[in-house]
Order: structure tokens, then C-alpha cells, then sequence
């Protein structure tokens, strides 16, 4: 019976974390591993946990209670997690089991001194480190001493910490366990942890030593200050000696002391510069052994390291893969499609196969390799010229990195990047017919697919989805179109650029390009007015639409309602239209407006009650007045400038190119997007076949899958249900994961800042201004938009917003998001409406409280909290 309960520490490794927990696999593999010394012991089984879990009806109970807490309600969480705790604590331990555990000792030495330590099933996972959430007690001995502190190691499962990260998680509580183990104490005369990477930059060639005298309960509680080495290679190249003022030593009857340190030795080092280097070495071999970067804790007894525990670093935001050993830096694709949440696999690799230059992934996200255009001095200005006016923190990103002496090769002038063949396409006249044939040939081009694509199945229709791929970067790559996008922003920026010079006037070109005719994203904000028109003369539809919940099928009981068959048909119509879109367009995986189309109804109930009859129109005719208007006050300002008919002249001109062109801007993204629904509702049919045939549980299961594997699963009529599982695991994960702007095959996570400006209030946040005005309001801070509810006059804060947040843009005065830059959507739409706007303003989610009252200057590019 004594096997079920006590394991040897040896006999544990990484395959048994069910049995041992994740503290007991890592340390019984790190004791095989050569040259790493772990102190001796054995772990109290997951199964001697459950059987005594089991034996107490009431923790079943509690926990049921506990399954029903929201994450949030910290109340809650902590009055269940102790009482779950007392009740666990209280109960009689079997005899069989306390028989296993103190035989147990008698063979590792009875009176000796153990630690005894939590390992949950749950605990230092590959995904998830749950480091420090259930406890680890220091010199306790005897048996009765040991037997009752694995009781409270099982307790400390449910500390208040360790059950709102599972909730926040979604870890199911009956699914994790609590193995103990039970280890010999070291007397270590120094201790502390190494990271195998930089926990701070995340490189992964630097690792970092924190050293104090004692313990490490000194350094892990905040008691002292360590020592700090950082080492590349064996070299250290930096180290930081703290003031040490005391030590955590172990009491010869058990249990710790708090011990003052010798005034003569507080300032001297835990650790010689040869003993850090020859740690770092060590945590090299483990980092090896386990393939992906540690956090280790060790301990100096005498001129040896004893390694106590390993455990991966699960907040680095992993790498692309290369194929080389060369220096690689990598730009978020999704800073620049305003998407940086996680992509499940389907997702990720729809988006590679359709896109102009190849992608990277990492972390569930999607990077360009920009290397050799950096190392290129002739491709490397105008690089940074466009990063920069896109998001001026990606810019300093890739700066920060060029500083870094030698990481970014130089390569002659004439390398990759220069001028395309043939030199640069030839302007095009300011001539609206232009962007009429371009929105045809787009939906020439998506007619013919949706024609072509509806009888397709089986291994046929990945064999015509990899045609119409081709297809679909054949209408990006079209030249008339980018020369049509580059006119309306060259236009933007002369604009700008000249009446600041002229004028001494800023962002001039927001007022000017209000209400441009052809947006087709902010069309679709107003356009979510008009049905807002056809609901609120029907009292019965707006409480009907109040009451739909999540029901997908409401539009079916609409029609029943009083008025309903008119609203019916408007929201039918807006979704022929719009019903491709939803947030996070870009990952194919994501539900869209036709598939989901209470995502909506929110925002047609705030419209109902916030706007008059009749508001889509006013706007836009008001937009369009207010650019005439400031058309005319330029224009005359500048004839009474020297040489002033030249310069209205031509700025007439780019006054009527920038309104031609602008709002083609946001036409491309629409035509893809059309496109990818037309591909996703194809995928899904096949899906659908799966889950009949029995091969998939839901169809679902096919976003853990890449293209490539979808299509085998397809030809095979079977899948791997573990890769899917692992997929999803893997996914939950890697969501997160923040993406950082710029990325280095090193592990650098380079996110950039703004310089130092002296004409921002204290304590004003900073980041790029994008649509000039000023804007006084309340915050709402709101991080997903079918949760939106709005007022007039409120400001919305977010992290990022894609063309699926426009209609919410109606209905607000001004706009602050973390992501963005000058011609991201954001941005564009904001200018489109008149609405102030600064993006790129870093943790302002978390900086700026819902409800607080803020002023948003959206000219000079900054946000006041008022409240």
C-alpha cells in the first residue's frame, strides 16, 4: 500500500506530474541530470491527497460552492479558499498513508531536517508556472512535525492566490492535485535564484544571478536586497552588490530565524565572480536538459551548488524559429493590423499563406523578419521612415536595437531594398473613376470566388483555396491600388507639413478630410444608425432585442414582433453588407457579425437611445461642412501669405486629392476580409462533415490545426485528438502573452518610448497624436465592444480597435487606445468622425480608471487625468 503513497525522489521524472506533481517531476529529473546535485528525499503521491480528499465529503461541497464564483468577486474567493483550507487541514490522516510517510523518514533519517515543499499537478508547467502560490515550510523535524505540515501543504492548494489565478485561468480545481515533497534541508552560507534568461529584457544568451547570505526565504520574502550578476557567455557583464543587513537561518529544534549580518561582511558578495560563473554554467546544462529557459533556485554549501528547484519561464514571450544562427529582428504583425491578441493555428497560417512577405510565429502571433533591411543602409531609412509613421514606438524599437553595437550586420548600399525594377510607378491623376474600378475589380474578384468556391469539397477545395490564394495577393499586389493608398497619405502629409510651415497650424489635414466620400469602415458605423432607425419607432423590438441574450437565431423571432419585420430586414441588410466583420478579423478562427450577430444588438440599443432619427446623414453632411468650411479658411489665409496664390493653389490641389484617395484607404482591408469569410464558410462545411463522420467532436477542434494539417486530416479521415488538446492548452497559454513591438532571435522584447517632452503636464500620459481636437469626458475603458455601453460625451479606452469598433466610434467624443499609429484603423475613422484621438499610449487600460474623467488632446498628443 506504502508505494501508492510515497515515491522515491529519484524514481520520479517528467512523465509523472500526475503522480508527483510539477515540483516532484522536476526535481527527481533534475537529480539524473550529471553534474547537478539535488538534495535527497521522496514526495507524498497525488493518489495519498485524493484518497484523503475523498474521504471528506464536505471539501466536495465547498468546492462545488467555489466552481460558481466569479473570478472577480476576491471576496468570495477568499472566504471559500479558507474554509476549504481549515476543513482540509482538520482532517485525520489514514493510518496506511501516515505509515508510508513516516517509513518514509526512518529511511531518509528520522530526526533529520526536511523541507517540505507543495507540488500541484498544475505547478511549473511548460505553459503555466504557478511558482509561489502554494507553500513551502523550511527545518521542520520529527514525524508528527512532517505529517502535519503535508496536511497543510494539501491546504495551501486552495490559498486565496492560488484559486483566483485557477479561476482567472480556467483550471478546473477538481482537476489539480497536491503531491508533497519531502526533501533534506541544506545549511546553505548562500542562496538565490538564476534565470537562464533576462527576465527583465528577455534575452535569452544573458542570465541573471540574485545572491544573498543564508536562505533564500531572505530574498524570496523581500527581507534583503540580493546581489544581482548578470553573464553572457562566461563572462559577467554586469553586477550589482547590495547593502545585506541580514540573513534567514535554520534553528537547531526546527523551524527559521532572522539573523543580523556582520557589519563587516553586509557589503561583500554572496558569490565569487568564478562560483557565479560556474552557477551560470550549471543552469546551462539544466536549460538543456528541459529545452526552454529555467528559473532555478540553488543553494552554496560549501564550494558546491545544490539545486533545490527548476521551473520554466513561462512570462518570455518565445521566438520565431530560424533556420540559421544569424541575428534575426522581427516586427509585430499585429501592432500593424491593430490585432495583438493570440491566433489559434487555423488562424495564423490562413494569414501566412495569404500574405505579400513571409510570417513568422511566436507566442500564437505573427512577426516580419526585418533584418536585412536594417543592415541595409540604403532600405534602412525608409524603413525607419515608415515605421515611424506608423507607430513612432516601433521605430524607436528598431532604433534601440541598431544601438546594440554589431547585432544588426551592415550590408552594402546596393543589398535588398533599393528601388523596385523599372524605378517607382508613375503618379496617378486625382480622378475618382480610379477607385470605382478598383472597388469593381474587388468585387468582380470576390463574386467569381464565392461562384467558383460553393461546390468545392473534400481534398478539391484545398486545392482551389491554394489558387485562390494566389488570387487574393494578386488583387493586394495590384499597382493602381497602392498608388491609389500612397496618394491619399502623400496627400495627408504634404498637407500637414505644409500648413504647419505656412500656417503654424497642426493636423490640419484631420478637418480637411472629414466625411471623405468612399470610407467604406466608417460607412459602416453610420450605416449601424440607420437600423438604429428602423428599431426605435417599435417599442416591442427594443424589448425583444433587450431580452436576446446569446440567442444567434433571434433575427427568426424578430419578424414575430410588432415592427420586427422591418428591423428584421435592416439588420439583415446591414450584415450582406457588414456581416463579414467582426473584432480580430484577421484570424479567419474568429466568430463573425453573420455568425454571430448578437454582437451588434448592443450597439443598436445604445444608438436607439442615444441618437434622433436621422443622425447618419446629419453627420456626414456635417463632417462635410465643417471640411469646406476649414477648405475655405485655409485657402484664404494663405492668399494673404507672400506668394499666397501658388501656395492655395496648390494646396487646392492636395485638398482634392487627399478627399479622392483617403478613404480608398480602408477599401483593401475590406475586400480581404470578404474574402476570408468566403474561405472560412467553405472550412467550416468540411468541418461540419468531420463532426458527422465522427473523425472531430466539434467542429471546432479544426482551429488547433494549421491549413496544411486540416487538409491531411481531411484526406485521412482521422486526426490526432492529443495534438488538438495540446493546441488548445498551448493557446490558452500563449493569450496571455503581451507581444512587444519588436522582437530579437536573442529573446529581446523591445517595445520602444517616446522622448522626453517638456510641454506635457505632470502626470499626463504621452503616446501619438492622430486626430487633432480636444476632448473632455469620461473614460470607458472597455476591452471588449460587445460589452460596450456608452453615453454621449464618452471617451473610449482600449487596447486596440479594428474596423469592427466603428460603429461604436458614432457615439463617442474622443478616442485613447495602447495600439495604433497615424494610418492604422483607429486613426483614420477617428479623423473620418472628428473625434480627438491619441494612440500608442502604453498601459492606458490600466493607467486610466473606468469612469474617471480625462481630456484628451488629440493635437499635441497627450491625455490629462482629471479625476
Amino acid at each position: 500500500m506504502s508505494a501508492r503513497y510515497v515515491w522515491n525522489l529519484q524514481e520520479a521524472g517528467e512523465t509523472q506530474i500526475a503522480v508527483v506533481g510539477g515540483k516532484g517531476a522536476h526535481l527527481g529529473a533534475l537529480s539524473r541530470i550529471e553534474g547537478v546535485r539535488v538534495p535527497d528525499g521522496f514526495c507524498v503521491t497525488t493518489e495519498a491527497f485524493r484518497q484523503v480528499v475523498a474521504g471528506a465529503p464536505a471539501v466536495g461541497a465547498q468546492l462545488d460552492r467555489l466552481s460558481g464564483v466569479d473570478a472577480d468577486d476576491r471576496e468570495a474567493i477568499r472566504t471559500l479558499s479558507a474554509e476549504i483550507r481549515r476543513t482540509v487541514e482538520g482532517i485525520a490522516l489514514p493510518g496506511d498513508l501516515a505509515a508510508a510517510v513516516t517509513g518514509a523518514l526512518n529511511r531518509h533519517g528520522e530526526r533529520a531536517a526536511y523541507a517540505v515543499r507543495s507540488s500541484a499537478t498544475a505547478e511549473d508547467l511548460p505553459t503555466a508556472s504557478f511558482a509561489g502560490q502554494q507553500d513551502t515550510y523550511l527545518n521542520v523535524i520529527g514525524p508528527e512535525a512532517v505529517l502535519r505540515h503535508v496536511s497543510r501543504c494539501w491546504a495551501s492548494l486552495f490559498t486565496e492566490r492560488a484559486v483566483a489565478y485557477r479561476q482567472r485561468n480556467g483550471v478546473d480545481h477538481r482537476t489539480v492535485h497536491m503531491a508533497v515533497v519531502v526533501q533534506h534541508v541544506v545549511f546553505p552560507q548562500a542562496s538565490g535564484i538564476l534565470f537562464t534568461a533576462d527576465p527583465v529584457t528577455g534575452n535569452r544568451r544573458v542570465a541573471t544571478v540574485d545572491a544573498g547570505f543564508g536562505l533564500g526565504e531572505a530574498l524570496v520574502s523581500g527581507l534583503v536586497n540580493p546581489d544581482v550578476f548578470k553573464v553572457r557567455g562566461d563572462e559577467i557583464i554586469d553586477k550589482s552588490i547590495a547593502a545585506k543587513q541580514c540573513a534567514v537561518q535554520a534553528l537547531p529544534d526546527g523551524g527559521t530565524q532572522e539573523v543580523p549580518i556582520d557589519a563587516g561582511q553586509r557589503e561583500q558578495p554572496a558569490l565569487t565572480d568564478e562560483q557565479v560563473v560556474r552557477l551560470v554554467q550549471l543552469g546551462r546544462r539544466i536549460e538543456g536538459h528541459f529545452g526552454s529557459p529555467q528559473d532555478i533556485e540553488w543553494c552554496l554549501v560549501g564550494d558546491g551548488f545544490r539545486i533545490v528547484q527548476s521551473r520554466p519561464v513561462t512570462t518570455l514571450f518565445p521566438i520565431p524559429d530560424a533556420d540559421d544562427r544569424e541575428n534575426h529582428v522581427y516586427v509585430s504583425v499585429g501592432h500593424q493590423q491593430m490585432m495583438t491578441d493570440a491566433m489559434m493555428p487555423l488562424g495564423l497560417s490562413m494569414w501566412q499563406l495569404t500574405a505579400m512577405v513571409p510570417m513568422h510565429e511566436a507566442g500564437e502571433r505573427l512577426f516580419v523578419d526585418v533584418t536585412r533591411r536594417l543592415a541595409s543602409p540604403a532600405s534602412r531609412a525608409g524603413l525607419l521612415d515608415a515605421m515611424g509613421k506608423g507607430d513612432p514606438l516601433v521605430r524607436d524599437a528598431l532604433e534601440t536595437v541598431l544601438d546594440r553595437f554589431g547585432f544588426v550586420p551592415s550590408l552594402p548600399d546596393e543589398g535588398p531594398g533599393g528601388p523596385p525594377p523599372g524605378g517607382a510607378p508613375a503618379p496617378i491623376g486625382t480622378d475618382p473613376a480610379v477607385v470605382r474600378e478598383l472597388i469593381r475589380r474587388s468585387e468582380d474578384s470576390i463574386a467569381a470566388l464565392e461562384r467558383d468556391i460553393r461546390e468545392k469539397s473534400g481534398s478539391a477545395l484545398f486545392d482551389f483555396l491554394l489558387d485562390a490564394f494566389a488570387e487574393h495577393k494578386r488583387v493586394l499586389s495590384d499597382p493602381l491600388s497602392m498608388q491609389a493608398i500612397m496618394a491619399g497619405m502623400e496627400a495627408t502629409w504634404w498637407l500637414n507639413d505644409r500648413l504647419q510651415e505656412w500656417l503654424g497650424e497642426k493636423n490640419v489635414a484631420d478637418t480637411l478630410t472629414l466625411s471623405a466620400p468612399g470610407n467604406v469602415t466608417s460607412e459602416m458605423g453610420l450605416a449601424l444608425l440607420d437600423v438604429a432607425d428602423a428599431v426605435r419607432p417599435h417599442p416591442e423590438v427594443v424589448a425583444y432585442l433587450r431580452s436576446v441574450g446569446e440567442d444567434e437565431g433571434f433575427l427568426d423571432g424578430l419578424a414575430k414582433v410588432a415592427g420586427g419585420a422591418e428591423a428584421r430586414d435592416a439588420i439583415d441588410a446591414y450584415l450582406d453588407r457588414f456581416g463579414m466583420r467582426c473584432v480580430g478579423e484577421i484570424d479567419i478562427t474568429r466568430p463573425r457579425w453573420r455568425e454571430r450577430p448578437t454582437a451588434l444588438v448592443p450597439v443598436i440599443l445604445d444608438n436607439v437611445r442615444i441618437f434622433e432619427p436621422g443622425a447618419a446623414g446629419r453627420r456626414f453632411e456635417e463632417g462635410r461642412q465643417r471640411a469646406l468650411a476649414k477648405e475655405r479658411d485655409v485657402l484664404s489665409r494663405l492668399r494673404a501669405l507672400p506668394d499666397g496664390d501658388r501656395k492655395a493653389e496648390e494646396t487646392k490641389r492636395m485638398i482634392d486629392r487627399v478627399r479622392t484617395f483617403i478613404g480608398y484607404r480602408e477599401y483593401p482591408k475590406y475586400g480581404i476580409v470578404g474574402r476570408y469569410f468566403l474561405y472560412k464558410q467553405a472550412l467550416m462545411r468540411e468541418a461540419e462533415r468531420l463532426v458527422r463522420d465522427g473523425v472531430l467532436a466539434e467542429k471546432e477542434d479544426v482551429f488547433s490545426l494549421t491549413f496544411e494539417e486540416f487538409r491531411d486530416v481531411v484526406r485521412a479521415n482521422a486526426v490526432d485528438e492529443r495534438l488538438v488538446q495540446r493546441r488548445r492548452e498551448a493557446f490558452r497559454a500563449y493569450r496571455a502573452l503581451t507581444p512587444p513591438r519588436v522582437l530579437t532571435s536573442e529573446g529581446d522584447a523591445v517595445n520602444g518610448a517616446y522622448r522626453q517632452r517638456d510641454d506635457v503636464p505632470a502626470g499626463a500620459l504621452t503616446g501619438l497624436p492622430v486626430s487633432a481636437g480636444t476632448a473632455e469626458g469620461r473614460a470607458r475603458v472597455i476591452l471588449d465592444v460587445a460589452q460596450a455601453e456608452l453615453e454621449a460625451g464618452d471617451i473610449l479606452v482600449t487596447t486596440f480597435t479594428d474596423p469592427s469598433w466603428s460603429p461604436l466610434f458614432v457615439g463617442i467624443t474622443g478616442l485613447v487606445t495602447e495600439v495604433g499609429g497615424l494610418m492604422t484603423h483607429g486613426a483614420v475613422i477617428a479623423r473620418e468622425y472628428g473625434l480627438p484621438a491619441v494612440v500608442g499610449v502604453e498601459r492606458a487600460t490600466r493607467l486610466i480608471r473606468d469612469g474617471q474623467r480625462i481630456r484628451v488632446h488629440g493635437t499635441d498628443g497627450y491625455v490629462e487625468l482629471l479625476s
